[in-house]
């Protein structure tokens, strides 16, 4: 049987750079498909397990197998119901690199705690249970939630998705089910546009092809650990001019020395100086460059940058940053500094942040409440919130199909197309070109639940979008 092993996406990032950072991945997919055994035989088999837990598994085992499962599923509700309900973090580390966990919850009733993990991930281990997939009655159908997972991973650009085909030590004939479930997602990968790392089978009850290859015939792929050690770390780095959304004001020498004092500052002059911190999200920044507050519009050059304190030449993507600026300008906490030759209007769409307060988005649904045009949400946009409406739901996505059906609302889960209408204008662009700056986060005002996460759409030409709004 041919082997596909990892693709070239997993083979070409060995060589990256990224590869030497901690790699921060989740486990996702349905319930009880084995995502915390998973992580429990990887801690086993890398020994991060420390000897008072190894004693105490045994101990409740009582000669029995250990619960693997038990080594993230602390909560006493989850060990009482037997399935994950928050997100459990892990850490080890092999020879090659280390890596952090996140234990997402498969059951649908959690499905915005794994939305809280992936949204943090560099990549996404969904698992597939063989041993509830039917066989022999043609194309082996997959469960909607491991679709609903893959494509959420997917939506909010985790950069690899791996799939592990799990319990393969229960089949028969695991060659023949590996193949035709593989089949199955390569299948589903091309229809949702997903850009599959690797497939791969294991067992993480019995431990096969996790940390140690698979001796077997039918496999001469990698073992799942090997792929995730060749896995690139860290968010792409998206292109184009400064972007940083402000975090903290701090102001030095002047009522606020003591806040300065915690980054590093001196204080004490007659003329206290404001400091502007964030992390970059888009772009570099150095002294001498010309910047502009969104909203607002004020101009100004940036004196000194600054990490955790000290002075530095330039700051680049990912980095903290503080910038002081030549002159005083009204910036607070949520506003957004860019390069000032990026943030006139653009005359192609998705070329600049540009300030709007009408867009259009995908929405994971997430509360119980469904979502209801008209209703007041409050909106988060980066460091600030503003309150929001939906003024238009445009349609849902069929989890079986990949169709997209007419909504009049969407429900707890479901994914969709929605109209959005700002209290406040703010600086957006579309996700896929910058996740931080195309983000957004919909609260109930009146349950304060995290009600959907909103993807925007890129945003069209001004005249472009005056008129769809006219229509």
């Amino acid at each position: 049987m041919s082997n596909p092993g990892p693709t070239p996406a997993a083979t070409n990032a060995a060589s990256d750079a990224s590869t030497h950072r901690a790699l921060r991945f989740l486990t996702a997919g349905s319930v009880d498909d084995g995502k915390s055994t998973l992580i429990g035989r990887l801690l086993m088999d890398c020994q991060a397990i420390l000897a008072d837990q190894l004693d105490t598994l045994e101990r409740r085992a009582a000669g029995a197998p250990i619960d693997l499962s038990l080594l993230t599923d602390g909560l006493e509700a989850e060990r009482e119901q037997g399935i994950t309900i928050d997100v459990a973090y892990r850490y080890f580390a092999t020879r090659r690199r280390k890596f952090i966990i996140a234990d997402a919850p498969g059951h649908e009733q959690y499905t915005r705690n794994m939305v809280t993990a992936a949204a943090g991930s560099d990549a996404a281990v969904v698992l597939v249970d063989v041993t509830k997939l039917q066989f022999g009655a043609g194309p082996v159908q997959l469960l909607p939630q491991t679709r609903r997972h893959a494509l959420l991973a997917h939506l909010l650009r985790v950069r690899s998705i791996v799939f592990a085909i799990n319990k393969i030590d229960a089949l028969a004939e695991p060659a023949s089910a590996f193949a035709a479930v593989r089949e199955a997602l390569e299948r589903f990968a091309a229809e949702a546009g997903l850009a599959v790392a690797a497939i791969v089978p294991v067992s993480a009850l019995r431990g096969d092809n996790v940390a140690t290859r698979l001796e077997a015939a039918w496999w001469q792929g990698p073992s799942l650990l090997q792929v995730l050690e060749s896995l690139p770390a860290g968010a792409a780095e998206p292109a184009g001019a400064l972007r940083i959304p402000v975090q903290l004001v701090v102001r030095h020498g002047g009522e606020g020395a003591a806040e300065a004092a915690q980054v590093g500052s001196a204080g004490g002059s007659a003329n206290p100086e404001r400091v502007f911190w964030g992390r970059i999200a888009q772009g570099t920044v150095r002294a001498g460059d010309r910047i502009r507050v969104l909203p607002g519009g004020g101009e100004a050059l940036v004196q000194e940058v600054r990490r955790a304190g000290v002075p530095v030449p330039a700051a680049g993507f990912g980095e903290s940053a503080g910038l002081v600026l030549d002159r005083p300008l009204d910036v607070s906490r949520g506003d957004w500094l860019v390069a000032a030759d990026a943030a006139a209007p653009a005359g192609a769409a998705g070329t600049a942040p540009r300030e709007a307060d009408r867009f259009t988005a995908t929405a994971a649904w997430l509360d119980t409440e469904p979502a209801a045009i008209g209703r007041r949400y409050w909106a988060r946009h980066g460091n600030r919130w503003t309150q929001a409406r939906i003024t238009a739901i445009h349609h849902r996505l069929d989890i079986h199909t990949l169709a997209t059906t007419a909504a009049q609302t969407l429900q707890a889960n479901d994914i969709g197309s929605v109209s959005v209408q700002l209290q406040q204008a703010l600086p957006l662009t579309g996700f896929a070109e910058n996740p931080v700056a195309g983000a957004l986060v919909l609260v109930d005002a009146a349950t304060h639940r995290t009600a959907a996460a909103l993807l925007a759409d890129p945003l069209p030409a001004p005249a472009a979008e005056d008129d769809a709004w006219a229509a």
